[in-house]
Formats: structure tokens, sequence, C-alpha cells
């Protein structure tokens, strides 16, 4: 695993600067301790930093073809590289190293643009074609590695992480209103925007080339929902065979590999299948809080036991203002997921042992793991059909008393995250229950000269996301827009930060796109039968998973972030709203004081918003208020 940058000029006779490009690369050291390698070429320059997992002797990147004329340089994995290895050298290829970034080069060779179509793993990378003088960038279909970019008509800069499109100096860091308006509310900035202007996300499945002075951006693999007449022996026995074959497959290291297990259906199905074709007791790495409602420990250790691991347990405290903020950091745009800081706290205690982890990610939004995946059913069937003035004028204010209650999730929380949810518009359809806004909320929060600049239109990209799958079912359009928004942009972007902060590599086999295509082809009765999550995935690891595991419900690497916030972290929340800039020009601090106020007296659980307004304050003082030499 490595991070990459590069930068094209078009104009005629320009050159680019290879100082450029180390100095790109200075910023992403973390992603790639092993190595460095710039190759320039006039108007186009790029290189690596290289995180050593096959043929640690060799694989130095960018790395070419035989004459020269095809460069590339590679984040990722490819785990089909020894099969395609065989075909490229049958058609006359030579290759000079082990290492699967070799394939990149023969397959553009061999296919030009269309070489993605051939590549099966996770990766974002770039070709140089010095022959016809043509740039590709190119991210994998699911997005589980990140690639931004920045084009202003003449010049392409682009790089594994924003910061280090920033350490070039080309890029004057601003923000993006329109970024900052669709962040409070989803928590992340949907693609392919960013939180700075000019700033761009490559979306995953996509390519962007750039010829003859003219760049373009396409999809080259997307998802369809498309249901096929089929058992559900059938259907149960090409699951157990598609996630056993993405996890063996993902095994593939010339390094120390280990297994992250909260001992839920979807790492300890990862572990299962991992520990079926290892010799050896695999290591195991999980997090706990003194809180018990937040922790995993027990269903993690009793996996660990079952299954033979050497297992390892870490505890959080209350994290430190230095955490938080290397981790915004580190996520280059502010992402309020609760779970990202647990993250790295695990990724820095796996990394002392192993140098990849397989995880369970994207088990949920393949195989309907989401509680509002049954929040928008229970909606559909019950809740929206009593009368409006039930809702409205009884129901809502009713719930709306309740106070909070410091644990997790309990009945009362629950009912009052679903009646929140419920109350936003219908077009948001479940992702309304993982919405953190409304229009009351904008009118208070924002002020009138910033609702003036942007447009107000909160779930255009939900609407963006499920035209694309307009003509599938209800079910299966919910699952298409969160494997193509959320799960990109948010737990994706999570993991790879994460991860890649401490130079771990993680990867995740529920994201083995042959899986994902199959599952699209499950009909949603058997995914989602009454309001039983997972119903044909439980029923498929049903002899692999033992019975403790199979009967759990959802819990996740979530903080007592809001118990935090009432007491180790209130000064620092404080203080940080009150004299942050950005929240001074575009904010009203009445309403922020009286969020706070609320949240602490226990009248409402605020910490969504308060927690996106901290990393915001605090991305916007590293990023935009810090001098271009200390962030370079």
């Amino acid at each position: 695993m490595c991070g990459i940058a590069g930068i094209l000029r078009t104009e005629p006779k320009a050159t680019v600067n290879t100082e450029l490009i180390s100095r790109m690369l200075s910023a992403i050291v973390h992603r790639g301790p092993d190595d460095q390698g710039i190759h320039g070429d006039g108007q186009m320059a790029f290189g690596t930093r290289r995180l050593k997992i096959i043929d640690l002797s060799a694989g130095h990147q960018p790395l070419s073809n035989e004459d020269r004329t095809v460069w590339v340089a590679f984040n990722g994995e490819l785990y089909n590289h020894a099969n395609r290895r065989k075909e490229l050298a049958l058609a006359g290829h030579h290759f000079r190293t082990r290492c699967d970034t070799e394939i990149i080069v023969h397959e553009w060779e061999e296919h030009g643009a269309q070489c993605v179509d051939w590549l099966e793993g996770q990766f974002a990378f770039s070709v140089w074609d010095a022959s016809t003088r043509t740039l590709m960038i190119a991210r994998d279909r699911l997005g589980i590695k990140p690639l931004y970019y920045s084009w202003d008509g003449r010049q392409l800069i682009f790089a594994s992480e924003i910061k280090a499109l920033l350490a070039s100096g080309l890029i004057q860091p601003a923000v993006d209103l329109q970024s900052l308006y669709h962040y409070i509310g989803y928590e992340f900035v949907p693609a392919p925007a960013t939180m700075f202007q000019g700033i761009h996300k490559l979306p995953p499945g996509h390519r962007l080339l750039v010829k003859q002075g003219s760049l373009s951006v396409e999809p080259y693999w997307d998802l369809h929902f498309e249901p096929d007449e089929i058992s559900e022996d059938e259907c149960i026995s090409t699951i157990r065979q598609l996630l056993g074959e993405a996890v063996e497959k993902r095994l593939m290291a010339d390094v120390p590999l280990g297994v992250f297990l909260s001992g839920g259906l979807d790492s300890t199905a990862v572990l299962s299948f991992a520990r079926a074709v290892t010799d050896q007791p695999l290591p195991t790495f999980t997090i706990g809080y003194a809180d018990d409602t937040f922790s995993e420990w027990t269903h993690a250790r009793r996996a660990a036991k079952y299954f033979g691991t050497d297992h390892h347990e870490i505890i959080i405290d209350p994290i430190t203002p230095e955490l938080i903020e290397h981790a915004v950091w580190h996520l280059d745009e502010p992402m309020t997921d609760l779970s990202s800081i647990p993250f790295h706290i695990l990724s820095c205690h796996a990394q002392k042992e192993v140098t990849v982890c397989l995880s369970g990610e994207g088990g949920d939004e393949v195989f309907v793991g989401y509680d509002r995946f049954i929040a928008s059913k229970l909606d559909r069937l019950i809740y929206s059909r009593l009368p409006v003035s039930l809702r409205r004028y009884v129901i809502e204010p009713i719930i709306d008393w309740l106070p909070d209650r410091p644990q997790k999730k309990g009945a009362i929380n629950l009912l009052k995250r679903f009646v929140e949810g419920a109350a936003l518009p219908a077009e948001a359809e479940h992702l309304r229950w993982q919405y953190f806004s409304s229009r009351d909320q904008d009118s208070r929060l924002f002020t009138s000269r910033f609702l003036d600049q942007i447009k107000l239109d909160p779930f255009e990209p939900i609407r963006r996301h499920a035209a694309k799958a307009s003509h599938a079912d209800r079910l299966s359009r919910e699952l298409y827009t969160d494997l193509r928004l959320t799960m990109a942009d948010s737990v994706l972007m999570k993991v790879d930060k994460m991860s890649m902060a401490t130079s771990l590599e993680v990867r995740v086999p529920f994201l083995d796109h042959k899986l994902v295509e199959f599952a699209a082809r499950i009909p949603s009765s058997m995914k989602f039968p009454g309001i039983r999550t997972r119903a044909i995935y439980r029923k498929a690891m049903t002899g692999i998973l033992p019975p403790f595991v199979l009967e759990r419900g959802k819990q996740g690497y979530s903080l007592p972030l809001k118990t935090w916030l009432r007491g180790e972290l209130r000064d620092y929340m404080t203080t940080l709203l009150n004299t942050s800039p950005l929240i001074q020009e575009h904010m009203q601090l009445d309403y922020i004081n009286n969020l706070i106020d609320e949240h602490m007296r226990q009248v409402h659980n605020h910490n969504h918003v308060l927690w996106a307004l901290m990393n915001v304050a605090l991305w916007h003082r590293r990023f935009i208020e810090a001098d271009a030499p200390r962030l370079a």
C-alpha cells in the first residue's frame, strides 16, 4: 500500500520541477515509509511513497515497461495479479519483479484505458504513456482507496491525500461553502466535492484521462440491482463461496497479517474464513471503553477463544484534544464518524504487530445491516400512515420532551432518533436516519449571508445517486445509495485515512466486487424479510459462525462522546467553538451556545452537531488559517 502524487502541465514546452513532487510526497510519508521514487518527463512528473507488502526486495516505483514508455505510480493491492501475469506473459510481455504494480503497465499496453476492467482489488493509480502523452488516473470500483485532483484547464495536480496537493504550493486553500452546508447534515462531504474550493474526489469506479490538453472523467463500472430467480440454497452456497474466496485472496502478503475483531457478524466471518486456510493462530485486535454499553470486549474475546487466535485488547480512555487534532489532520477534510478515532487507536496498536489487517467493513451495506433500513421500513408500513396531526402535534412533542439517556442506544434514544428522522422529507429515504440537520436548524445555525450564497437543497446528493437505481425496488435503491454515497465518502475514507496514518494496510473482503455484484442480484425479499436485517446472510453463515455470533445485533466502534462532551471535553469544546473564525463568520454563536447548554443539561443529545462543528473548526485552523510553509 502506498501514497501517490503527481503534476501534469498541458501547455507546450511546460515542465514540472520534480522538487514539487518531493514536497508533495513528504506530506504523506506515513502512507509509505519504506521507499520513495519519482519519475519526471518534462510536462509530467509523479512519484510514490511505498509501504512494502509484496516483493519486498523489488517493486520500486514509479515502475515502467521494458522500453520505459509507460510508467505507473500505484497505491493498492491487485488480488488477481498472479493470474494476469500468466496471461500477459503468454501475450509476450516480460516482467522484472513479482510486484503486482508491474501488471498495470502491461495491461495498459494491451487494453489502454480499459485496463481497469482487468484489475481486481483495491487501488488508486496513475499511468503515464510517454508515446501518446496521455495521463490516466483511476480509482477502484467501490472507492476503497482515495484519490484527489485539482484541474484549472492547464494543470492537473493529483494525490492520495489532499495535504499532498496543498504541499505543492500551487493551490491556495479556501472553504467550499456548499460543502460546508452539506457536511453539517451528512457529517461528511459528498463526492465529487471536498471542503476545499477547486479540489475534487475522483468518484469510485471512475477514471480520469488527460490527452492533448483535454480532461475527461468517466465511469468504468457501476452496480446494477437486477434480481435473479435464484433458490435460497443456491444463494447461500454462492455467498459462502464468494466470501471465502474474497478472504483467501486478501491473505496475500509477504508481511505479518491480522484481523480486526469485534465479535460481530462481519469481522467474525472474516476471521472464520481466514482461519480455515491458515495453519497458525492469527493475531486479532479489539477495543473497548469503561462504559460497557459502548464496548464489545466480551463478544470479541469469546469469538477469539472459539477460533483460537492470538488476541489483543485495547482500552480507550477519554480522548485528548491532541488526539482529536491529529485525526483531523490525517482525515484531510472534516468527517465525524464517531468510530474514526477508535479505528485510529486500534490501527496504532495493530501496526506494532502486523503490517496488514483484514476488516469487516462493507457487510452492512452489502447485506442490509444498518438500523436505518429497519427505520425506513417501519416508517413506510406503519408510522407514515398515522394522521399528520397526530404525528406532528402529539407524538413529536412528547418524544422531544423525553430526556436523552447516557447509554449508546436504549429504547428512549432509539425512539427519539426514529421520530427525528421520520420528520425529515421523504425524498431522503432511509438516509433520513443518518442525516443530522433540518431546515429549522439550518436557519438558526447559519447566518443569512451564508444561506444566500449556497443552494439550499440538502438531499440533492441522495437524489442524484438514487436516480441511477430508479428502476430498482426501494430496498435496492437504498442499498445502492449507501454503497455509492455514504460508504465511499464516509466509512471507507475513515478506514483508509485512520489506518494509513499508522502505516497499516487494511483489506475489506466484503467489498470484493464479485461478491457485491452477486449480492445485488439477490431478491430483496431474501435479504430483508420483515424487520430482521441480514436474513439471507445469517442463513449463509449458519454452520460457519457459532450461534452466539449469529444472534448478535450491531454495535460498532463508536465513542461515548456525548458523555465526554459533558465532562472531560466540555471546556475544550466551548472554547474552540466560541473562538473559531469559521464559525464566527458563517454561523450564529448564540444558537451554538444554546445547543451546548441543552446538551449539558441532558435536555437533548446534540453530540452530532457539536462534534461536527468541533471538527470543522479544527480543520479550518489547521488547513485554512495555517500559512503555506507550515502546511507544507
